[in-house]
């Protein structure tokens, strides 16, 4: 038992120490810490007692109390953490939360969070309780200490303890706020389609970086000449600053002004409204720079346009599946750089870049890490690649990329399967990022255009060594027909499949998509013996909230620190449930639930409670009259 309990205070000081956290065994290095103790017994005697670690982090204490059995994690009596001795001293939690109460009682310390852990290194609870002289509250399990660190335990404290709305929610909130206004307002003075709003808002957005060189708001004056109508001055502004920003080549750039012309083609808009005394264009300019403009440009993962886009859509009645548009939500776009460990000196290639939200993220991600102007300059211009089929699309991926700083990115509006993957090789890519349009191949005549087929083709158009991550309808990875089985038989042949994640199933929200994200490497023949990792990622701290849809909890840094660390290797006894590390075969269900075996063994009392329910249900049905549920057959059929 003392062994057990050993490796499991060693398996939660790793924890700590991953996430910084400097943590003291049976003691505390602050002295008035330290005093409480020496009357802390457990036994409740009044003598010295200890609990397995203490940290302090900023102005709260950790106090940290380890059992290496989960039957002892905690002890309640009438639905209260029981604080009897024999709670103390045997169960986890409750031991924990007689240290805090000593701690709190006699030192300075007003905020405590206990921890009563329970288990070993692969099964084991980690339950946290806030603690002050109020009494406490239980927070949920975690299987991480990241929301306790230094740089995250403030926040922490907001949203789990005071319950708090966070700022990056309350920012959100206003902008889809605003979104929803700009709906309207688009819609009711201008008469819009939804594939139409996007444009006229993107359009907008880059006439207003002319700001910077001479143009103002005011010059938009109602003027119904030919060539001097609001629209004509906001089209002729937006067309210097994609000149600005050197869009190339210069077909690229003709396309994007080809989907804003009607800002000064539409007559409705630059027509002076009577209740808006003004033409609406004015007006919406007015109110995306008031509003939104700087919002967009900020240096955010956040693709702003993407969720003006999906709002626009959503508000029209539609949830973008007929327009074959599957938005990414940012936190997934972020996952993916983490996933594949992106570098400063990678480049990038999306090939159905949408409005440019995996680009936005990659791009971000390495300007942080660059160490000089000239690096980040490498990154706009030579490391960021993009293939969008629809002119729309390509317009608000281009504006995407100039909003944030870039209008070099070497986008193309195009068909991808039409370009020629030995030549995008030669561009050096070595990150493929994809969202592929969805339930496409819908018969043999389509089959070519199934999501596998995209991966193939990604695949093949990224160096050797490459990484690729896509994000797919969990049936992709199934392979049901016979032409998705005979390409992952092919993709095993000439790639590596490194794993697959489960996701959330609101990942796409109001979609109704059950999402899963592969990783593979490219251009290496998948070896026999490679195990390969399948983790069940639904459980990602992300909750569908009313009015703003999928948004983070403050479960998620610790569910991604978790996962990650799974991921990279850093945990390697991780339970079945969560990851199934295995060699495959192309003839498998490339998916967690396929692997999946339980690998936790029943303790006594689940089993004596097993028989005890068992033996109430024979109970019942014999005092219902029928005992013959039970009674053994005679052996004939």
């Amino acid at each position: 038992m003392a062994k057990k309990e050993a490796d499991f205070d060693l398996y939660i000081h790793g924890l700590l120490k991953e996430v910084g956290i400097e943590a003291t065994a049976q003691g505390s290095t602050v002295p008035e810490i330290n005093d409480a103790l020496k009357t802390a017994s457990k036994r409740q005697t009044g003598k010295v007692g200890f609990p397995e670690f203490v940290a302090v982090v900023k102005d709260y204490v950790l106090v940290f109390e380890d059992k290496p059995d989960r039957s002892f994690l905690c002890l309640k009596e009438n639905d209260e953490i029981s604080l009897s001795v024999v709670a103390t001293e045997k169960y986890a939690v409750n031991g924990a939360l007689f240290f805090a109460k000593k701690i709190l009682a006699n030192t300075s310390f007003k905020k405590v969070f206990a921890f009563g852990n329970a288990g070993d290194s692969k099964h084991h609870t980690l339950q946290p309780l806030f603690v002050n002289v109020d009494g406490y509250t239980e927070l949920p399990e975690v299987e991480t200490f990241e929301n306790f660190s230094t740089q995250n335990i403030d926040e922490y404290y907001k949203r789990a303890v005071l319950g708090e709305i966070p700022p990056s929610d309350i920012e959100l909130q206003d902008i889809l706020k605003k979104a929803k206004n700009l709906h309207e307002h688009l819609r009711n003075y201008g008469s819009l389609g939804e594939d139409e709003k996007p444009l006229v808002v993107s359009a907008i957005l880059l006439a207003l970086r002319e700001q910077e060189h001479g143009f103002k708001l005011q010059d938009l004056t109602g003027d119904d000449l030919e060539g001097a109508t609001d629209g004509a001055k906001l089209y002729t502004r937006l067309e210097n600053n994609l000149k600005r920003a050197k869009v190339k080549p210069e077909v690229n750039k003709e396309r994007v002004l080809d989907q804003f012309a009607l800002i000064k083609n539409r007559p409705k808009l630059n027509t002076v409204h009577d209740v808006l005394k003004k033409t609406p264009l004015k007006f919406y300019a007015e109110y995306i720079n008031e509003h939104i403009f700087k919002a967009v440009i900020s240096l955010s993962v956040e693709d702003y346009l993407g969720r003006f886009y999906g709002e626009f859509v959503s508000y029209s009645g539609g949830d973008g599946q007929s327009l074959g548009v599957v938005l990414t939500p940012s936190h997934i776009t972020e996952l993916f750089c983490d996933l594949v460990d992106l570098k400063v000196d990678d480049v990038i290639f999306d090939p159905c870049c949408g409005t440019g939200g995996f680009l936005v993220a990659g791009m971000t991600r390495m300007l942080m890490q660059a160490s000089s102007d000239a690096g980040k300059d490498r990154i706009k211009e030579k490391q960021i690649y993009g293939v969008e089929d629809r002119d729309d699309m390509f317009a608000i991926a281009t504006t995407n990329m100039i909003l944030r700083g870039d209008g070099k990115s070497n986008l193309l509006c195009g068909d991808f399967f039409a370009q020629d993957p030995s030549k995008s090789q030669l561009n050096g890519i070595t990150v493929g990022f994809m969202n592929p349009p969805y339930s496409q191949a819908k018969d043999k005549g389509t089959a070519h255009l199934s999501e596998l087929c995209f991966i193939r083709h990604l695949l093949n158009s990224v160096t050797k060594g490459g990484r690729v991550a896509v994000i797919v309808p969990i049936s992709t990875m199934i392979g049901k027909t016979k032409e998705d089985k005979a390409i992952k038989k092919e993709l095993l042949k000439n790639h590596t499949l490194e794993g697959v994640l489960s996701l959330n199933k609101n990942t796409f929200y109001r979609v109704g998509t059950v999402p899963c994200i592969a990783v593979f490497r490219a251009g290496k023949k998948h070896p026999q013996d490679k195990l390969v990792k399948f983790i069940n990622f639904e459980d990602d701290g992300f909750e569908v909230k009313k009015h703003l849809g999928l948004v983070e909890t403050e479960r998620a840094k610790d569910r991604k620190s978790y996962m990650l660390s799974c991921w990279r290797g850093e945990i390697v006894d991780v339970p079945s449930k969560f990851m199934v590390q295995t060699k495959i075969k192309d003839t498998d269900e490339w998916i967690h639930s396929f692997y999946y075996y339980n690998d936790e063994i029943p303790s006594e009392q689940d089993f004596m409670k097993s028989i005890a329910d068992y033996l109430t249900f024979e109970f019942g049905m014999v005092t219902s009259g029928r005992e013959y549920l039970f009674e053994e057959g005679d052996g004939d059929a």
